[in-house]
């Protein structure tokens, strides 16, 4: 099982990393559209994205659109396996991580545990109309929301890609946390409406 989702882990990568530019560009800016859209958007508060690497989709266009009242954030990886967010803005200073992914670069005590943030928009390699999610295989976000699975959001998760990373069914694992929505430029999957897209 593990060899499938490397494989499929490698198909999708390479799926998103052949989009051309400029549909990149105009796919960011719809899904910003998408998540300022959200039912359960919140209107204050810390929210957190990603940096997109590795052909992911980008989120420049949703932080730049945040309302004052929400505060961007960027996951910082901690030696425990856990992530932990840090406010950035643009021009903020950033330094490579162990991955060479850009990470603020703050001071430890300055960073936010998971649960202090309202929503979180979570990179994914690939997506089912459920809204299962298959990620990069480090579990780094499973290993972190797993107190959502308890007591649910807030935080409010949502999978943030490309239409072209959806897939017809992902097996869900046991540690895999669920996703309150997906969203693509195409549109944004509910998995309380059974895979129904909400239209952009």
């Amino acid at each position: 099982m593990s060899g499938d989702r490397d494989a499929l882990r490698r198909e999708l990568r390479q799926r998103r990393r052949a989009i051309p530019a400029a549909a990149r560009i105009a796919a960011a800016e719809r899904l910003a559209e998408q998540l300022l859209a959200l039912p359960f958007a919140p209107a204050s508060g810390h929210v957190a994205g990603y940096w997109a690497m590795d052909g992911e989709i980008a989120l420049h266009a949703w932080q730049l659109r945040l309302p004052p009242t929400l505060h961007y954030c960027l996951p910082v990886l901690g030696a425990d396996g856990q992530l932990r967010f840090a406010p950035w803005r643009r021009g903020d200073a950033l330094v490579g991580n162990r991955f060479g992914i850009p990470e603020p670069d703050v001071a430890a005590e300055s960073l936010l545990p998971a649960a202090a943030m309202a929503l979180v928009v979570v990179p994914l390699v690939g997506f089912d109309a459920r809204g299962q999610r298959l990620g990069m295989g480090g579990g780094w976000y499973d290993r972190s929301f797993a107190f959502r699975n308890r007591q649910g959001p807030p935080p409010w998760l949502v999978g943030a890609g490309f239409a072209a990373q959806q897939v017809q069914v992902l097996a869900a694992e046991s540690w895999d946390v669920a996703l309150d929505a997906v969203c693509s430029e195409q549109g944004t999957l509910l998995p309380a409406t059974a895979g129904t897209p909400v239209p952009p």
